[in-house]
């Protein structure tokens, strides 16, 4: 929050909240999104997802091309192909 401190009716709305099952909240006031509308959204600057060290035996030419045409590092290349490769079967299978 904003270092505000919240008063009586405010603590209490809150703890009325937290009792609620989540289809007991109304939500009427809040505007549909489309998913079109999600479409031009992309991660935050502070998404970093889990890193995780693996061997993984690939082509020499694959390598040596990724090395000479990274624009940053080869391997954060490799990843980005991969994850938009994912992304893709992901929107085929939905």
């Amino acid at each position: 929050m904003n270092g505000r401190q919240l008063n009586e009716a405010e603590r209490q709305e809150l703890a009325d909240l937290e009792t609620r099952s989540g289809d007991a909240v109304d939500t009427s006031d809040i505007a549909e999104i489309s998913d079109s509308q999600w479409q031009l959204a992309r991660r935050g600057d502070l998404y970093r997802p889990i890193k995780k060290s693996v061997t993984i035996r690939l082509d020499a030419d694959v390598i040596a091309w990724f090395k000479e045409n990274a624009s940053g590092g080869y391997q954060t290349e490799i990843n980005s192909v991969l994850r938009r490769h994912v992304s893709e079967q992901e929107k085929k299978s939905a």
